[in-house]
């Protein structure tokens, strides 16, 4: 298999941090999202878009992240405040606090997609959004890689107290199987109240 090629950075020399989210599709759960500085010259051949990669490979490669990087941090937010603040802005939120607390600061940020917004000591000429930027900055892959595996980790820990939803195989995602055990078993405090599912819309006939 060939080695994504990667970006190790957008400007050499500076302190850039990678941002991501895993967990904007669900049906339940916390949203996660990650910021990793990178130590200059980081490789690995396993890294890439989390959503290319094998659950072993993102298994294997979290820990080596948390290890090498310079800096790294995971938060996450809430069914209650993704409800509120919706999933665009509670993804957002999740990546500002986690680069809050890294240390040292970076200096700029990079973060996947195309909408982020000012905050703290961050100014606008402060952070640049790359579409697609998990496939092509290395900080951007790695942050990728830790919200992931951290929300899978809770998905499976959440779903040994609610067991009839299938949260260690579907994440929370709307699958068939989740689907059905919402019609069978009702929502629970960690299903998002403001997500609809059309399958669970009552009929007219």
């Amino acid at each position: 298999m060939t080695e994504p090629k990667l970006k190790p950075y957008l400007e050499p020399g500076r302190l850039e941090a990678g941002c991501d989210e895993a967990g904007r599709g669900p049906l339940a759960g916390p949203v996660y999202a990650a910021a990793v500085i990178l130590p200059p010259g980081f490789r690995h051949p396993l890294l890439n878009d989390s959503k290319q990669m094998s659950e072993k490979a993102r298994e294997e490669l979290r820990p080596i992240i948390e290890r090498e990087a310079i800096a790294w941090a995971v938060e996450a937010v809430q069914p209650e405040e993704i409800d509120r603040l919706n999933i665009l802005w509670a993804s957002v939120t999740g990546m500002q606090r986690a680069v809050l607390r890294l240390d040292p600061a970076p200096a700029f940020l990079l973060i996947d997609g195309n909408k982020f917004r000012p905050f703290g000591p961050y100014g606008f000429n402060n952070f640049r959004t790359v579409v697609h930027g998990d496939a092509t900055f290395a900080s951007i892959a790695a942050a990728s890689v830790l919200a992931k595996t951290w929300r899978d980790e809770f998905m499976r820990k959440l779903a040994l107290e609610y067991p009839q939803y299938g949260w260690d195989r579907n994440m929370g995602y709307p699958t068939a199987e989740h689907i059905e055990a919402i019609r069978r078993h009702g929502y629970t405090p960690w299903h998002r109240k403001s997500f609809h599912v059309k399958e669970l819309e009552p009929s007219l006939f």
